[in-house]
This record gives structure tokens, sequence and C-alpha cells, in this order.
């Protein structure tokens, strides 16, 4: 099948051309018009499929629900918004719930599914901390464990690819060590963690910061925190939560400005509330939830936030047309970036020969028109 667009993202830029789309790969890119078109999308853009390293659910599913039947209709409906690849992402709760809660993510893997591509399980907590816990069910919070963490991966079978720790809480770093030497990439939030703990953190090979400025130690000048660690250090992903909401524009301009290109990643860290009617009452870690109007989840009765209802190409349209983060920073946050830190760049991020076909095809004002996930088209 051959797509073309005269607005085809390669290398940083837009250029007219076609891709060759072949047992689910762009098997080759050519000049645009060198062979007959299947799909012909004219002047609108495509662009890699996106990427959600947080999210934790959808469509009234949350993956602690284990529940194999709201896991598939995730991951079946994601790509109307143009998310191709996910990580379902867990919240602190008991050993029980979390079992229960990975190994159905493994089942589902292993058993089949259609749509988005589950590349592997963000396990959010719950080595956290107790005054940064945000919507975290504080009587789940558990002291890290290398073993405990081992049999959460069994039941995972070996499909935990992220964690969300707080580093001061790691007697030693002795699982954010264990973890990194694992291949599951240690992100340090929900922390109390001052700026050299967490330079401590990152020495001990934790590699990314969960959702900045939400849920860690602020910025003051002569105590940069973990929100100062996040800006300083430019070479250590960062992810952000791009509604407008979770962090003011102006932060998030910032945040992009210091991470460049490369390091920033846009998460939803979405709810089973996403796409669901305002209004409607939920639970987070068994927690009352309640949306309201502005679309944000709040702990029920409280001025708590417990989450997002983000649209990640709805997060695009605000970095660039309200954040002001130039288009190359903000794709590159939802497409390479995330491949890159999971180590998933040689076939995720990219419109290149040999990658996974994942493509977006979008209007200009950030609507999706279509997805294709590994070569099927989804809308």
């Amino acid at each position: 099948m051959i797509i073309q667009s005269t607005r085809v993202w390669q290398a940083g830029q837009f250029m007219p051309a076609q891709l060759d789309v072949q047992e689910g790969r762009i098997s080759a890119v050519y000049a645009y018009g060198t062979k007959h078109a299947d799909e012909d999308y004219g002047s609108r853009r495509i662009v890699p499929g996106f990427i959600d390293v947080h999210t934790h659910g959808a469509y009234g599913f949350d993956t602690n629900d284990g529940e194999p039947d709201g896991l598939r209709e995730w991951m079946r409906r994601i790509p109307e918004e143009g998310v191709t690849a996910i990580l379902p992402t867990t919240v602190t709760q008991m050993p029980e719930v979390l079992t229960k809660a990975v190994a159905n993510v493994a089942s589902v893997v292993r058993e089949g599914y259609e749509g988005a591509e589950i590349l592997g399980i963000h396990f959010e907590g719950p080595y956290l901390d107790m005054e940064y816990k945000g919507a975290q069910p504080p009587e789940a919070i558990a002291q890290a464990s290398v073993e405990q963490f081992r049999q959460y991966q069994e039941a995972a079978q070996g499909m935990i690819r992220y964690i969300t720790l707080a580093p001061e809480h790691d007697l030693d770093f002795a699982l954010t060590r264990y973890c990194s030497t694992h291949g599951v990439v240690v992100s340090m939030g929900h922390s109390s963690a001052t700026y050299e703990q967490a330079l401590l953190g990152i020495a001990n090979g934790a590699m990314s910061m969960t959702h900045v400025y939400n849920g860690m130690t602020g910025f003051v000048q002569r105590q940069p925190g973990l929100v100062g660690a996040a800006l300083r250090i430019r070479d250590v992903y960062g992810e952000a939560i791009c509604d407008g909401c979770h962090s003011h524009i102006a932060s998030l301009n910032i945040f992009y400005a210091s991470k460049g290109r490369d390091y920033a990643i846009m998460i939803s860290d979405s709810l089973r509330a996403k796409h669901c009617p305002a209004g409607g009452h939920f639970e987070l870690g068994g927690h009352p939830i309640e949306i309201r109007e502005n679309g944000l989840a709040y702990l029920k009765g409280t001025d708590t936030i417990a989450g997002s209802t983000l649209a990640i190409n709805h997060g695009l349209k605000l970095l660039v047309e309200e954040a002001q983060v130039p288009f190359d920073a903000a794709l590159n946050s939802c497409t390479i970036n995330p491949a890159r830190c999971l180590g998933v760049d040689h076939r995720k991020g990219r419109l290149a020969a040999g990658c996974d076909a994942d493509l977006v095809v979008l209007e200009d004002n950030y609507d999706v028109r279509q997805t294709y996930c590994r070569g099927a088209a989804q809308l």
C-alpha cells in the first residue's frame, strides 16, 4: 500500500513523500508521486504515531481493574486520538490488586488484541513518598523492595518496562539499580527528594522524572528540588502533562526550553474517565473521584487533582499553539523521545524504512483524520 502527502514528517521537517507500507512496516520511502498512491492525503500532515507512556485508562476502564475486555476495548479505540503505542499504567494499590493488574496486561498481550500496541507496563508506585503522594492511596504506599518488585515482574511476565518511585525512600538505591540493570526505566516522582538526592538517583540508574512540576519538590533558589533537577539536568527524560491545567502553559514552555528537542515526554496521565461524559463519578485506587467541567479529575470533595482526561492530539495542539513550543520539540515529545526512552526507537517514533507503519494523519486543527497501527487503518 502506498500512502502519500505533500507533508510527511521526515528528519525534523515536512516534505512531499510516499510511504510504502508492507506487512505492517514501512518498506520504503519514495519521492512524492513516484508510484500510484492507494491513499492520497493531499496536504494533510502525516506524522509518526503517538506513544503514551503514562496513562491509567480511558472509556471507563482502568489498568488496575485487571479486566481483559476493558483493556482490549481501550487499545482498540485509543487510536482515535493518534495513539499507536502505550504503557498501561498502574496506580498504587494493595499487592493482590497490582498482581492481578499486571498479570492481566501480560495475558492480553499473549492472547492477542487489536489497535494500539502495548509496549509494556508503567508501574507507578507503590514505592512513593507520603507527602507527595497526590491522589495515590496512602494505605497502599510501601517501602521499596527488590524482592517484592521481582514478584510483580514475574506476574507481569517481564512486561514492567517503566517504574515511578521516590528515590529518597529506596534504601541505598537498591531497587533503582536493580531495575535499571534489568531493562526497566526508573522515573523519579511522587517524591520529596532534594536536588542532591535526585543526582544520586540518576547516578544509580534513574533516567526520567514523572509528571514534572506535579507530585515533587518544587524549585526554590536555594533548594532546587526535583523540579530544579528536571530543568538543570537536560539529558535526563522528563514527563509533562500537557493539558494546561496540571502545569501553566508558561511552565510548559520553560520545561520544553530546558529539555530541548530530545528529552521531554508528553503524557496524558489519563484516568478511566477519559472519553466519558463530564460529571461522572469514578474511582482511582479504590478512592472516589469526580470529573469537573474543566475536564480534570479530583479526589471527591477535595481540590486534589487525581489525573487528566487529556487526548494526546489536543496536548500537541496546546504545546504548539498556546505554549509556543516549537513543533519539532512538541512532536518529538510524543513520538521519538518516548521511543528512545523505552529503547524501541529502532521501530517506533519515526517514519523510516524498517520502522513499524504507525502513522497519524492530522488536520490543520490537529483533529485526527486517520491512524494506522502497524499498517492497519483504525478509523
